[in-house]
């Protein structure tokens, strides 16, 4: 896997002293991170250790929070997610948002295209072929691995410069959760950047550059794809796995 070039830290996704909360409970507690243009970042931890959260509070999807977000120097923290869309951020969402009631085609013309570097319909039929053979098929009819190729592809179209991924290899056979690898191999030698929740520690280990490891809220370590690699075991253990 080639590494990324070396990234100031106004180039990207920085998030400082993110802290958010459910009501009363905190769940995230001054998380900062760092993803430079063409990386792949995973988030991993158990469940309930805050990884959608923090997700969701990067596209400015949770509310109750504090701490800065910034891309590519734009200081994004008092922006709603359709600001942040259109600054470059693109967000696949664990239940993957498809229209049931629309084609597949529908589906990847809905959103806008907000960047300069959006995946015309063409490259998106030559990257995904199933979508290409199922261009008419309505939502309701697509598999979840179509479905989970579908939403990556929605984003990709708009221009997205960072894709936030929830879980994309959740439930999925290992022939799709390969070809979602291949997926992620692209985009990010073309320079986009990738925040990826994966409880699949050797899946993670195939796509990403870095991990952050989240405990209770917290980013407790930070590791290299090698040192990943060799400390797997223990990191399954860690997950309950």
């Amino acid at each position: 896997m080639t590494e990324p070039k070396a990234a100031s830290l106004d180039d990207g996704l920085v998030v400082e002293g993110l802290s958010a909360w459910y009501g009363e409970a905190r769940v995230l507690n001054d998380v900062s991170l760092h993803v430079g243009a063409g990386e792949v970042v995973t988030l991993v931890g158990r469940n309930g250790a805050g990884k959608t959260t923090l997700l969701r509070s990067v596209m400015g999807l949770h509310k109750h929070q504090e701490g800065a977000v910034r891309f590519d120097g734009t200081d994004l923290s008092k922006q709603g997610p359709h600001r942040r869309a259109r600054a470059g951020l693109g967000w696949v969402q664990d239940d993957r948002g498809v229209y049931a009631t629309l084609t597949v085609e529908e589906n990847l013309l809905l959103p806008p295209v907000t960047g300069a570097d959006a995946w015309p319909l063409e490259r998106i039929y030559d990257s995904f072929g199933v979508l290409a053979d199922r261009r008419a098929a309505p939502g309701t009819t697509l598999s979840g691995g179509e479905q989970q190729m579908l939403a990556i592809a929605r984003v990709l179209r708009t221009g997205a410069r960072i894709l936030l991924l929830d879980e994309p290899t959740e439930g999925l056979a290992p022939v799709i959760v390969q070809r979602i690898g291949e997926i992620i191999r692209t985009v990010s030698a073309d320079g986009v950047a990738v925040l990826l929740v994966e409880q699949n520690v050797r899946f993670a280990s195939t796509v990403a550059h870095r991990h952050y490891l989240l405990a209770q809220g917290r980013v407790v370590e930070h590791l290299g794809n090698t040192e990943f690699k060799e400390r797997r075991e223990e990191l399954l253990e860690h997950l309950g796995m």
